[in-house]
């Protein structure tokens, strides 16, 4: 708008707006029209919890409108790194990362193109702060019983909704009743108070819903005080009934306050929800009346909330305006106040400005009218600039319209009416759209203007024209007009642009029309990238005697480069090129280093850059920080026995603040010339008390600190002595150490020299049998040194034993007795075995009789097993003496022996030990262990295959645990797929036999065998092996699987191309063995009790972690006996991982796991075989 009023020289071309015919059109995008605002944003509140804020402003027109921003009524740069904008929009993000609080604002978005300017309305961004109730120590509250009070709650400023919640420090809700009351504020009135109200975690929570923030006030205590002070409960009831007649009391409004008066005005906007609310003092306990003076309350939409101290009316309208009373009163008299309500209401539209297109020469009227209390204020703009005293000629402008005649295409422009009053703000935009010019430019066509980001760019249009042209300048590829405070059209045609951007780069316009019709030349604007400097680092404090190293980091347009040169300033003086003289102070293009800093070298540092079009600079700030100067005059004052006081005037902190002193002494009870830490002061004071020992001389010193370090030590002060004194403690740590029965070597930690106090520092230990009668007298000695060796009647007694330090002048506090045992000897007899449970072939329960506390001779440790093994059970063989050992901890009379053979004989001793040592071992205990399952066969080996024929061969076990009564042979199909075939058992009974032959096999079908020793108790682990039959007239010998044989794969591969290529192709992927890797074949064919005990979940075993297969094998439920598993010594003895309860109970998982007889074997595909338990 303001572009065309200069363009015109006069007042006619801009305001033009409206309507001949005034009919709405939506102007096809096709067509050249004025921008319009399709998506604005409302308020947005940046809650902490998001990831961004998006501020959105869409426009369409034709051109395509271009945007830019208003913050609070000033041109906002989108340029700031953090803000993203989208494209070909006005929105834009700002990403939730870091501080955010500086967008906070009223922003205002403008879309532009050659024809207008389309103005949004205010979009707030609100940030809200964290909201916290101040730290505060709030004062107790005593009130006497009947008087009234207030808890206030002030709750802190936050985004709403608040919701205010009072509880205790249980988080219940204090109970609100007619007598108390929480207010709209949050405050916490009681209108009498009683006994029952006195607490001391009164809390005030406020809660913001939107902010997902809960904070609390520190809790409050109330105490009511009774007026009940008889001792006997009639006269106590008479003083209270006296009493409590003296405190009735007729009603006194607390709400609201009485500095209000008796009358308040209140505002409520139309729609909203009114709130009145009262509340009285005085007791009995006032009730609350309302009424609206005149009239009636609303029915239907009033309510009485808080047991009628709120007065509620919903959905206000205008009727509802006038004086309500509320009346409190009880039995004493009334009080009342009155309420003033007045009804307003923000702007709204009655006349909505409506777009419209027009032509030459028509004519039309803009309405805009809106209602509001109070009346709205009406404001035109045009384009977004304000339309006051920039009349059109022929138009007629009013407070609530504008009429427009002979308009013309220059009319063409976008109108703004804003309706405001104090309640808020409405904007509507309507679009003036109106659809003659050969002026001579004498300026070059395509001329070429550099310009520097930041500066001003003058882009030429000399012309001349005849009628009076209008110039108007516009980028070329947006052909929109140039609008904003940043563009300036002189008079001969000129434009400058003022602070260019990036964005300003490209090639303009320059349009010079006149009635007849208009022309144009082009310019190029190269905008060339600003200089800009950073200097690092910002503002460092850098202690004396260090390195600094300053970086000037510079970018410049590439163009520009050649011409960069850098240079070094310090407080406004420049440095040489190359830095000081004495080579201190060096620099090298970007870096500048100083080396062992010193307190001259602090103060500004600049950097400075020249280029052929720009310059630029950044400065820092650079603090020299060293240890403080030493503290100076030290004085001492108050001197008295056990304190003095010292005093010193703090040194040079050297720019950084002192943070503490620390105060050190030197005494004469320690070495000359040795300093210690007595006392540390924070940095702000310069005085203390000093509290001291006696009979010490001393002297003092302080140092002072900062964060750089400690000063040099002040100059000492004078010497202090103090008198002596008697002992002020004991020693510590009093304890006792035995080599031999009956010993007693008593040990204490000794006095320091600062704790002696005087001059002939001893000790004096006294002691006497713990419980002996008082007629007993303490043994004593008097000892310098801090041991004392003495010997007692009894082993292993407990003794009172007092330490006491002693001075020539007096003795130390009254000790305290510590009991000591005297030396331990060894138990003297063993306790006797009573028997060995066996609970399975491996493991054994023995049970002993503990011997008597007397016999102990000190603190019984527990009790140790020895036990070895003399023979085998199975062929009678003698074991050589291997002795193992066992303990058990504690007073007990049993323990579990693990890991044991089976099917063996052992022996067993037991013996009781205590802190000196082992007793005498029990007579030796004889038993024999069951027998066991065996372990697998040590090999198994197909020898031999034919078609239908296998030869198996096996290894005995290396343990039998027990007589071999047989194997049991299974085995099933596998072949090379996912699925497995039924599993067949073959009953063995002939131990002796290693081999055995498989009839009545599949041809060309690769199996896996499955082989168990067995005993009486049951079948082991067993040994596995796979292998194939061969197909029709092959033979194999000792291990060959001609399946797997590459010649033999082709031979069968040729003859089937022969016959059918389906037959081929199923035959090859039957019959091809291949090679893969054990772990693979495990995973494709697992042992079968794996799939047993996933069917029947029989016990804990697994071989492997192996897959599951699809094929589920049937049930295998057999009760045959489980293998058992080899026990651990770690499971059963002393140590972290023992199975015993706390009264040595056993905690495993073997009472499961007892021994149960095999069943017979059918020899059957039916079969089952044991499984591991």
């Amino acid at each position: 708008m303001e572009r065309l009023l200069r363009g015109t020289g006069s007042t006619t071309a801009l305001i033009f707006f409206l309507l001949k015919l005034s009919v709405a059109v939506d102007i096809p995008l096709s067509v050249r029209q004025v921008p319009t605002i399709t998506k604005q944003s409302g308020v947005q509140v940046a809650f902490p919890f998001d990831e961004y804020f998006q501020i959105e402003c869409e426009a369409k027109g034709n051109p395509e409108p271009t945007f830019r921003w208003t913050k609070d009524d000033k041109p906002f740069n989108l340029s700031d790194p953090r803000i993203i904008v989208s494209d070909n929009s006005g929105t834009f993000r700002i990403p939730n990362e870091g501080p955010v609080s500086h967008f906070q604002g009223k922003y205002r978005c403008f879309a532009s193109n050659a024809l207008g300017i389309a103005m949004s309305e205010e979009i707030e961004f609100i940030v809200p702060s964290v909201p916290k109730f101040p730290k505060e120590k709030i004062a107790p509250l005593e009130v006497e019983e009947g008087d009234p009070t207030v808890l206030p709650c002030n709750p802190p400023k936050g985004l709403p909704p608040l919701h205010i919640y009072w509880m205790n420090i249980e988080l219940e809700h204090i109970e609100q009743d007619e007598r108390v009351y929480m207010s709209q504020k949050g405050d916490l009135y009681f209108a009498n108070v009683e006994e029952k109200d006195s607490r001391n975690d009164y809390c005030c929570f406020a809660a913001f819903p939107r902010l997902r923030t809960i904070v609390q006030k520190m809790p409050m205590k109330l105490t009511v005080s009774s007026l009940k002070h008889a001792n006997d409960s009639s006269l106590s009831t008479e003083i209270g009934s006296k009493a409590n007649s003296i405190k009735q009391r007729k009603p006194r409004l607390l709400l609201p306050p009485a500095e209000e008066g008796a009358e308040s005005p209140v505002i409520v906007l139309k729609g909203d929800t009114l709130l009145l609310e009262c509340f009285a003092e005085g007791l009995p306990t006032p009730q609350i009346e309302w009424n609206k003076m005149g009239g009636d309350l609303p029915k239907g939409r009033e309510t009485k909330e808080n047991y009628g101290k709120t007065l509620k009316i919903d959905d206000v309208s205008y009727r509802d305006r006038g004086n309500y009373r509320c009346t409190a009163s009880n039995a004493l008299g009334t009080a009342s106040h009155n309420f003033h309500v007045v009804v307003e209401e923000p702007p709204r539209w009655t006349k909505k400005p409506q777009s419209a297109v027009y032509s030459s020469g028509g004519s039309g009227v803009l309405l805009c009218e809106a209602e509001g209390e109070p009346q709205p204020t009406i404001t035109w703009r045009v384009n977004g600039a304000p339309l006051d005293g920039h009349p059109v000629a022929g138009d007629v402008i009013f407070p609530r319209e504008i009429s427009f005649t002979n308009l013309q295409p220059n009319h063409t422009a976008v109108y703004q009416c804003e309706a405001s009053n104090v309640h808020g703000t409405i904007l509507a935009n309507a679009n003036i759209d109106v659809v003659d010019v050969r002026p001579l430019i004498q300026t070059e066509d395509e001329e070429s203007y550099p310009a520097v980001v930041g500066y001003s760019a003058f882009l030429h249009c000399e012309f001349f024209a005849s009628p009076e042209a209008v110039v108007s300048w516009q980028k070329v590829e947006e052909a929109s007009p140039l609008e904003g405070e940043r563009y300036h059209v002189h008079r001969n045609g000129t434009l400058e642009i003022s602070n260019v951007t990036e964005d300003d780069a490209g090639s303009y316009s320059c349009w010079v029309e006149n009635a007849v019709g208009k022309t144009a030349v082009t310019a190029s604007l190269d905008i060339r990238n600003a200089t800009k400097l950073s200097v690092s680092p910002k503002n460092p404090r850098v202690p004396r005697s260090h390195v600094l190293e300053l970086h000037c980091e510079s970018s410049s347009d590439s163009r520009l480069k050649p011409s960069l040169k850098l240079s070094w300033g310090k407080d406004g003086e420049a440095f040489e090129a190359n830095g000081t003289e004495d080579g201190r102070i060096t620099i090298d293009g970007a870096n500048l280093t100083i080396s062992n800093v010193t307190s001259e070298d602090q103060g500004v540092y600049s950097c400075f850059a020249q280029t052929a079009l720009d310059n630029a600079a950044d400065v820092t700030r650079v603090t020299v920080l060293d240890v403080p100067d030493p503290p100076e005059n030290l004085q001492l004052s108050h001197r008295q026995n056990r304190s003095v006081q010292l005093t010193w005037e703090a040194g040079d902190s050297h720019n950084s603040n002192i943070s503490e002193f620390i105060v050190e002494f030197e005494g004469n009870k320690e070495e000359p010339g040795r300093w210690e830490e007595l006392a540390r002061v924070p940095g702000k004071d310069t005085t203390v008390l000093l509290a001291l020992a006696p009979y010490v001389r001393y002297q003092f010193r302080v140092i002072a600190v900062n964060e750089v370090g400690r000063s040099q030590p002040s100059q000492p002060s004078d010497h202090h002595e103090t008198p002596p004194a008697a002992p002020d403690k004991n020693p510590q740590n009093i304890r006792v150490h035995a080599s031999q029965p009956k010993e007693m070597i008593i040990k204490w930690e000794p006095l320091k020299s600062m704790e002696q106090n005087g001059p002939g520092l001893e000790y004096r230990v006294t002691w006497k049998p713990q419980g002996a009668s008082a007629s007993v007298e303490w043994e004593e000695e008097t000892v310098t040194n801090h041991t004392l060796r003495v010997m007692t009647s009894m082993v292993y007694a407990p003794y009172d034993v007092q330490v006491q330090a002693v001075n020539q002048l007096g003795s130390g506090p009254e000790p305290q007795a510590v009991t000591l045992y005297s030396g331990e000897d060894y138990p003297d007899t063993a306790p006797v075995v009573h028997g060995v449970d066996v609970v399975n072939s491996t493991l054994v329960k023995v049970t002993w009789s503990t011997i008597p506390k007397d016999r102990v001779h000190g603190h019984l440790k527990g009790y140790q097993i020895s036990w070895w093994k003399t023979r085998s059970l199975l062929d009678g063989r003698v074991h050589p003496k291997e002795v193992k050992t066992l303990r058990f901890s504690g007073q007990r009379n049993h323990g579990m022996l693990p890991s044991l053979d089976a099917f063996s004989e052992f022996h067993l001793t037991v013996l009781a030990y205590n802190s000196k040592g082992a007793g005498p071992e029990s007579e030796p205990y004889i038993f024999q262990t069951p027998e066991g399952v065996p372990e697998q066969p040590t090999f198994l080996k197909v020898i031999k295959v034919d078609k239908d024929t296998a030869t198996l061969s096996w290894g005995l076990p290396k343990k039998l645990n027990g007589n071999l009564t047989g194997y049991l042979l299974q085995y099933q199909i596998i072949n090379g797929t996912y699925e497995i075939g039924e599993l067949n058992d073959i009953n063995i009974t002939t131990p002796s036999k290693p081999s055995w032959r498989l009839s009545n096999l599949n041809s060309t079908t690769k199996y896996k065998f499955y082989l168990r020793a067995c005993t009486s108790k049951g079948c082991g682990k067993p040994a596995t092996e796979e292998s194939s039959t061969l197909g029709e007239g092959k033979y194999s010998g000792l291990y060959d699987d001609i399946s797997t044989q590459g010649w033999f794969i082709g031979l069968m591969c040729a003859i089937a191309l022969l016959t059918l290529i389906l037959l081929t192709v199923c035959f090859v992927k039957r019959n091809k063995g291949g090679k893969y890797s054990v772990k693979e074949k495990e995973d494709l064919h697992p042992d079968p009790e794996v799939q047993s005990a996933k069917d029947e979940t029989f016990g804990e075993y697994s071989d492997s972690d192996e897959k599951p297969l699809k094929g589920s094998l049937r049930s295998l439920g057999r009760n045959l006996q489980a293998a058992e598993s080899a026990d651990s010594l770690v499971q059963y003895g002393d140590g972290d991982h023992g199975l015993f309860s706390e009264d040595g109970s056993f905690i495993g998982a073997y009472a499961a796991a007892r021994e149960k007889g095999s069943a017979d074997s059918t020899g059957s595909s039916a079969a089952t075989f044991p499984l591991r338990a």
